[in-house]
């Protein structure tokens, strides 16, 4: 980071006020709905739930700080103000040199016990960013590719406790109010799913899909790659409009997530249930993907069930699938880590995502002296699982066989901290928007033993996980 840059950063994180009043309040009986109802409230102009891992939810709202970056350059903003300085093709090295002085200023002792392990930031990566990264820079597009936000106000909720951080007595009473205020009117978890019409939601561009896998399984066979992960856009009726926060509600209590998130942040909406996480830093420097690849539904029937179970575990095509992307996430792990630290903790284990099971492992390391979790970050983004193999041969795959820019999908949503932390989401089983136009996105392996069928079916499997659960708004 030069000179200019770092003075820029520096006067801007000075501008950014710390969460001084802090209070621990006893837990409330359904984290999930709580966490909700506080993002129905309307608090601030952006807004973020994020359940982590071991059922704590994560709730942060504020309008005044930020950090949006795009290949050109990164804006920055702050107690009214706004500081700007160019990327130059590195947006993503400009974005975490613009929170590392966040963690400067947590170094010099200002920000007090009250915030021991670092300020919290929230924000998400556009899918984009991967072109930037690992193949073709003008494929970035000039949309913003990066977001983050600084609370004003955080709401931890767990099963012990509830925590409230704030700026200020202000913004401290307002979530206390609405933490004392009784929970009627939210949906329950006994709300069946919304049905009526999710087969016609979902089958909407299945037949211009299967002609995608069928030239992308032409392109494997040729020899320019192994693995695709290719995707198709359902848009939802314009005259409806969804209802995020109920969506969210609603098919978090029929999903089992690695992740789940409900955001409105820097021009996204979003609620989502995320089957993994592209990676997961410790502020001990420890870190963690998580890949999963191969697919069969998951239903009512423990029986068929089983007998899928049996058949994913043994299915020629979904092993290979699994196998090369565990293979890469290894080497993408390698790059961050230090010598000998990378294990496979856990193989080819199947996991229940909502609609679907999956093969799942997990590779660990531990970040080299001189790497921190943006470097791994950069490494691991997008996950593989979302592009294919090799990453630069997938992107320029998808750019020829995909409809348009994927956006926030096969992106991340993430939570860090300036102690060092980053737990990133990958958006996958979404329902996103912005302006006007919402839609989910779902995807499949294509390998050169994939058929244009089973992979439009797969595509059909994910999506249930999501469109059974649409809520939409009266008006």
């Amino acid at each position: 980071m030069s000179t200019g840059s770092r003075k820029t950063w520096e006067a801007w994180a000075r501008s950014v006020p710390p969460l001084a009043c802090v209070s621990t309040r006893e837990p409330c009986p359904d984290p999930m709905a709580t966490a909700t109802r506080l993002a129905r409230a309307g608090l601030a102009g952006q807004y973020v739930v994020y359940e982590a891992d071991g059922g704590v939810w994560h709730f942060a709202a504020g309008s005044d700080v930020s950090v949006t970056a795009d290949t050109g350059g990164i804006t920055a903003r702050a107690a009214g103000r706004t500081w700007t300085s160019r990327t130059d093709g590195r947006p993503l090295a400009a974005f975490a040199g613009a929170l590392s002085a966040l963690r400067d200023e947590d170094d010099e002792g200002s920000r007090g016990e009250e915030n021991a392990g670092g300020r919290h930031f929230y924000g998400w990566a556009a899918f984009e960013l991967a072109h930037l990264l690992h193949a073709d820079p003008a494929s970035a597009g000039d949309r913003p590719l990066l977001h983050a936000m600084v609370p004003s106000v955080e709401v931890t909720l767990s099963g012990d406790s509830t925590v409230v951080r704030a700026v200020d007595e202000a913004w401290a009473r307002k979530v206390a109010d609405l933490l004392a205020e009784p929970a009627a009117g939210q949906p329950s978890a006994r709300d069946e799913p919304v049905r009526e019409g999710t087969e016609g939601i979902i089958a909407v561009g299945s037949a211009a899909y299967g002609r995608a896998v069928a030239r992308t399984v032409g392109d494997i066979r040729a020899g320019l790659l192994e693995k695709a992960v290719v995707s198709r856009k359902v848009p939802l009726p314009a005259e409806r409009h969804p209802d995020f926060p109920a969506t969210y509600l609603a098919g978090r209590r029929a999903n089992t997530p690695a992740r789940s998130y409900l955001l409105d942040l820097g021009g996204y909406r979003a609620a989502g249930f995320s089957p993994e996480t592209v990676l997961e830093v410790g502020d001990d420097g420890r870190v963690s993907t998580q890949p999963l690849a191969g697919t069969r539904a998951l239903g009512a029937d423990p029986a068929e069930n089983e007998r899928r179970r049996a058949e994913l575990l043994s299915d020629p095509k979904e092993i290979h699938e699994h196998a090369v992307s565990v293979r890469l996430a290894w080497d993408e792990m390698a790059a961050v880590c230090s010598p000998g630290s990378v294990v496979v903790e856990e193989y080819m284990a199947v996991r229940p995502r909502g609609s679907v099971q999956h093969l799942a492992s997990r590779v660990t390391g531990r970040l080299r002296p001189d790497t921190g979790p943006w470097d791994a970050f950069a490494s691991l983004f997008p996950a593989i699982t979302a592009t294919g193999v090799s990453k630069r041969a997938a992107l320029q795959t998808l750019a020829r066989h995909e409809d348009g820019p994927r956006g926030l999908y096969g992106g991340a949503v993430f939570r860090g901290s300036t102690g060092g932390a980053l737990d990133a989401a990958l958006v996958l089983r979404t329902l996103i928007g912005t302006g006007d136009e919402a839609w989910l996105r779902a995807g499949a392996g294509v390998t050169a033993q994939s058929s244009p069928e089973r992979e439009i079916e797969e595509t059909c499997e994910k999506l249930r996980s999501v469109a059974p659960y649409l809520r939409f708004s009266a008006d």
